[in-house]
């Protein structure tokens, strides 16, 4: 017995020696650790945080929690782009030179996307068993044309212009799948304006982090830019696949198309028709698109009309980029905004919203005319964000609401790419608008007044009948 509890009870000196040299190194193995655990939990804690805030509610269990996500890899790849073609188109040059190369960029890549934009839907319908594939091939083309643009950058290659429409019609190809794809995920009691509030404000946020990034990136070179967006793009390509197989199902879907007529108000159509657009989607949504429409145009013309005015006459005495800074940061805290009040007012009439939101605009645009200043530029800005998002989940309600399941995913994305000609002609409009900014925001004015003045006796007419008339399928 004596011996046997001889190994494990030694008391002698070299036991003791052991048992210290043990607690020594356990407990510098505990410290090395722990200081692991202290460097680590910054990015640990803020992802499982993130994964609750998105997985909230039901959205980790139906797969929006997913898209969510994807969509802030999106937004944040989007932005390293955006900062390293500004710089490069806008901010390297005099102001002539930039609202000529700016004209020239629009010439060369939004010139044919206005006539790719509307292929790209009728297209993507033809898909729609390969929903993930289709959105990992957008994010894997925008990760091969950032290393070409990279390479145009450097050299000031023409190679830039093509390889920029690419960047935008990979881009719109997956906002169009994106918005086909939110039906599918929709969890318990979710509407669908809610569980689009949730996608946006996701890449909103995403956007304004990645921002500075992006900044900080491009003050190392101009190729650093385009390098964080090979790498958030091929994050999101590998993420497109980790979305629930049930977004590859198409099942009950038709094809929505914009202009009715006799032919087709009579149950769903056998054969795809020769013109695809949204038919018999009903009054209210394509008054919706027109207001919808207006705001897309006014965003496009401030963006560019204030890019050039604010680099010639900063405001209130300001640098041209504090100026520029305080636009942006006003258009995006509004955008925010108005995505949050747009999901907590999801229950109330979306006509009304959408008529309320761009009468303030108008109002807005009007002062701004009047008072043209620092303060009222800033507000202009923030209201036409706020309006801007507000009226665009509106519109999704209305869409939710009137358009049949049939055809729904398919009157999103046509009303995306209307949405963004829209935008595309009112850039236009802002780079060859004279630099004075009464002017400028007065022709802005009208923009927004054009748009509400021909949508409110449809919108305030769909809203008195409470939405009761439903379209038909086509």
């Amino acid at each position: 017995m004596a011996a046997a509890r001889s190994p494990q009870g030694t008391t002698g000196t070299g036991g003791v020696r052991a048992s210290r040299r043990g607690g020594g190194s356990g407990r510098v193995g505990g410290a090395v650790r722990a200081v692991g655990r202290a460097l680590h939990f910054p990015l640990t804690g803020a992802a499982r945080g993130i994964r609750r805030a998105t997985h909230a509610h039901g959205a980790g269990e139906s797969g929006l929690g997913k898209l969510i996500e994807l969509h802030a890899v999106n937004g944040a790849g989007d932005v390293m782009i955006t900062v390293a073609l500004a710089s490069t188109v806008f901010f390297s040059v005099p102001t002539d030179e930039a609202r000529g190369r700016v004209a020239l960029y629009l010439a060369i890549t939004m010139a044919p996307f206005t006539v790719l934009a509307p292929v790209i839907g009728p297209l993507l319908d033809r898909l729609p068993h390969g929903r993930r594939a289709a959105m990992a091939g957008a994010m894997l083309a925008r990760a091969l044309l950032a290393l070409i643009i990279s390479g145009a950058v450097a050299t000031g290659s023409l190679q830039l212009y093509p390889a920029a429409l690419g960047v935008l019609v990979a881009s719109k190809a997956y906002g169009v799948v994106r918005s086909a794809v939110v039906p599918r995920l929709l969890p318990p009691r979710f509407s669908l304006v809610k569980a689009n509030s949730r996608v946006t404000l996701g890449g909103l946020l995403a956007t304004g982090i990645a921002a500075p990034v992006a900044a900080g990136l491009q003050a190392l070179g101009p190729r650093w830019p385009l390098y964080g967006a090979f790498a958030i793009f091929i994050a999101g390509t590998v993420l497109s696949f980790s979305l629930p197989p049930k977004v590859d199902s198409a099942k009950g879907e038709d094809i929505a198309l914009l202009a009715a007529d006799e032919q087709h108000l009579h149950g769903p159509h056998r054969r795809p028709p020769k013109r695809p657009g949204l038919r018999t989607v009903g009054t209210a949504v394509t008054h919706a698109l027109g207001a919808n429409a207006a705001l897309r145009c006014l965003s496009g013309f401030l963006i560019f009309f204030l890019a050039f005015l604010l680099r010639e006459h900063p405001l209130g005495g300001q640098s041209a980029a504090v100026s520029l800074g305080i636009v942006v940061a006003a258009a995006g805290g509004g955008n925010a905004l108005g995505t949050a009040v747009g999901a907590w007012l999801r229950a109330r009439a979306p006509e009304i919203i959408i008529v309320t939101a761009v009468a303030v605009v108008l109002g807005t645009a009007i002062l701004a005319v009047v008072f043209f200043g620092t303060v009222f530029v800033a507000c202009l800005a923030a209201v036409a964000g706020f309006g801007q998002a507000l009226a665009k989940l509106s519109l999704d309600a209305l869409i939710q609401r009137d358009v049949p399941e049939q055809v729904r995913t398919s009157a999103f994305a046509r009303s995306e790419t209307l949405l963004q000609m829209a935008w595309v002609f009112g850039g236009a409009i802002g780079i060859v608008m004279p630099l004075i900014g009464p002017l400028g925001l007065a022709v802005a004015a009208a923009i927004v007044a054009a748009g509400w003045l021909t949508t409110l006796r449809g919108l305030l007419s769909s809203a008195r009948h409470g939405g009761a008339a439903r379209a038909r399928v086509a």
